[in-house]
């Protein structure tokens, strides 16, 4: 008997942040979004890396099908995101990301990466490139893993 194939996908999706003005309370909400999206992800066996920018935020998910939009579902009612928009929904064929969940907010550690990316100005039309924002996941991900000292990546 031949084993059951899963079927890996990932989403890209883009939305509007409805996070505090303060800095302190907004730091505090986006540790709360990273413990429990950790969490979760582990036990849905996902992986994704969320990008944020001022009033927005991007990521990345994949993994199994059903895991993947059980996800989707759970942050497009999370009332910390609006007008929330799939850039990219398909198949895979295998990972591209290690951690079931990764933020990374711009910073003086990767502005040259956001920077390159120029996304702000796509989100604040609404259309940024699913390419775009995947590209600068990646990038992201292998400066982090750079950092320490880890040279390539096999997944």
């Amino acid at each position: 008997m031949r084993p059951k194939r899963v079927s890996l996908v990932h989403i890209i999706y883009f939305s509007r942040l409805a996070l505090s003005s303060d800095q302190a309370k907004r730091s505090a909400q986006i540790d709360d979004i990273t413990r429990v999206a950790q969490k979760k992800n582990e036990f849905s066996v996902i992986t994704s890396l969320l990008l944020i920018e001022g009033a927005f935020a991007a990521q990345v998910i994949e993994g199994e099908r059903s895991s993947v939009h059980e996800t989707f579902d759970r942050i497009s009612a999370d009332q910390r995101h609006r007008d929330v928009q799939i850039c990219e929904w398909r198949e895979i064929a295998k990972r591209e990301f290690v951690n079931s969940f990764k933020c990374a907010q711009r910073g003086s550690g990767n502005e040259n990466l956001f920077a390159k990316a120029n996304l702000l100005p796509m989100f604040q039309r609404g259309t940024p490139k699913s390419s775009a924002i995947h590209s600068l996941a990646m990038a992201i991900q292998a400066d982090a893993m750079s950092r320490q000292g880890i040279d390539h990546l096999f997944v």
